[in-house]
């Protein structure tokens, strides 16, 4: 049986505050949500660590073939 921190987790940071934490990828919108309600009036403060991001969405453009291939240019 695997162990509960064996759960992949993704870094979500907040700047206003300067912390950062390791959330499990399951609760990472749930805590990010209520991170920003609680602390910040709902303000989008708190966010997924912004290299991350900016990687997996490359990931998944790459993936969808939307990036094409330099050498095509």
């Amino acid at each position: 049986m695997a162990d509960e921190t064996d759960d992949p987790t993704v870094p979500v940071v907040c700047t206003e505050c300067g912390t950062e934490t390791a959330v499990p990828i399951d609760d990472v919108a749930d805590a990010v949500e209520r991170h920003n309600e609680g602390v910040h009036d709902g303000e989008q403060v708190a966010q997924v660590d912004p290299a991350l991001a900016d990687r997996v969405r490359d990931l998944v453009a790459e993936d969808l073939g939307l990036l094409g291939d330099p050498a095509d240019d």
